[in-house]
């Protein structure tokens, strides 16, 4: 599968990815893991070029879970410093390029410095719509959903809503990327099969697509790959296969197709 044959094959439209292996990466090159995050970046780069070429909506990147605070001091400094770094590097880029940049996760547990960059970047970015870009830092599903029973349960403490008044669609709405389609792909790298407390009550109804690839090394033609292969998918939601095809030319008579 070439990259130019994506443009022929259905394109999702919101792809979340779990960036597995960067220390993997480096320690078979007999070099430090923080190597392995230094070429992790220039991999998100050529994603996030790839997803804006493919007119794919939003990417949303697992860059650092709340549980990753648990590893070596040295290597949390050089990733809060690499996250530094990138964000000044590379936030006049995504401007130029038409991306909007959003950090999800609980921001509170960076350093001022690090917040304010953050800020100013999606400030920056704010008005942009050629691709959705989200980075999770300090990000866990656990916490998403949690922060998101809280606002709901001071709006019932203040008299604006009943515990009646809780649906799903209102939980739903205080999420991190409330404002953005749920994700259709998940793509994680590394050969690992599991999905690390990620966007659990997004990825409700995505299609996984596990790699082998470590992400540094994750490219056009892997990215091509993962979207190849959800393209073959049948996505039901629940229905049956019989009753997704009536679904579908119930719309082509509907819409004239």
């Amino acid at each position: 599968m070439t990259t130019t044959e994506v443009s022929t094959i259905k394109i999702p439209r919101h792809v979340a990815i779990i960036m597995d292996g960067n220390g993997r990466w480096a320690q078979m090159r007999g070099k430090r893991r923080t190597a392995g995050h230094k070429a992790g970046a220039q991999a998100v780069r050529a994603a996030v070029e790839f997803a804006r070429k493919k007119g794919i909506e939003s990417l949303t990147l697992f860059a650092f879970s709340s549980e990753n605070w648990k590893r070596p001091e040295q290597e949390v400094s050089v990733l809060m410093e690499l996250f530094m770094t990138v964000l000044k590097r590379e936030v006049k880029k995504l401007h130029k390029y038409n991306v909007r940049l959003r950090i999800i996760g609980d921001k509170s547990a960076f350093g001022e410095r690090l917040q304010r960059q953050m800020h100013e970047a999606e400030a920056l970015t704010a008005g942009n719509t050629a691709l959705n870009l989200n980075i999770a830092a300090n990000y866990g599903g656990h916490w998403d959903i949690t922060q998101a029973a809280r606002k709901l349960a001071v709006q019932v403490a203040a008299g604006e809503l009943t515990p009646a008044d809780i649906t799903e669609e209102k939980l739903a709405g205080q999420l991190e990327l409330a404002d953005q389609s749920v994700p259709d792909l998940l793509i994680r790298t590394g050969g690992e099969h599991r999905i690390s407390n990620f966007l659990l009550w997004q990825l409700a109804y995505a299609e996984f697509y596990f790699s082998k690839v470590l992400w540094p090394d994750f490219d056009d033609r892997e990215f091509a790959a993962a979207i190849a292969d959800f393209s073959c998918r049948e996505r039901r939601f629940g229905l049956t296969s019989e009753q997704l095809q009536q679904a579908i030319l119930d719309t082509d008579v509907t819409t004239g197709d």
